[in-house]
């Protein structure tokens, strides 16, 4: 998926502007690459296109995944796009189906297994049949 596109499918499922969609995004994928060990957001980075892979380059702070729990993570996604909790939550439910769409399943999978369970309102939307695109 490009770049483009994938902002466009973000914008369309948060019901906002383009760049609306990229200051959500790029607060979301910030967020998660906090999350996430250095190893797994370079694997993440490699499937996506160049202007967010820039978003998830790991940093010797977040090397290791940070333990957040659902609540911070969209606490930190609010504060760095600068918007209301309610529409972090949405952002970041639209933002994880358009990853869902991107990446392939397995790195997905991957993504997913280091999340705690307090996520998984976030992360189910994009396990939904029919709510995304199965790829290999």
């Amino acid at each position: 998926m490009n770049y483009d596109t994938f902002i466009d499918q973000v914008a369309q499922r948060t019901r906002t502007s383009g760049e609306q969609a990229v200051e959500l995004t790029r607060a979301t994928l910030e967020t998660l690459a906090e999350r996430l060990t250095g190893g797994e957001v370079l694997d993440l980075a490699v499937q996506l296109p160049r202007p967010l892979q820039v978003v998830l380059k790991p940093g010797p702070d977040n090397e290791s995944a940070q333990r957040l729990g659902a609540a911070e993570f969209v606490t930190r996604v609010a504060a760095r796009a600068q918007v209301d909790e309610p529409t972090a939550r949405d952002a970041v439910r639209a933002v994880f189906i358009t990853l869902r769409e991107a990446i392939s399943g397995g790195e997905f999978d991957d993504v997913v297994v280091q999340l705690p369970r307090d996520y998984r309102d976030m992360v189910e939307p994009a396990l939904a049949p029919g709510a995304t695109l199965r790829r290999p």
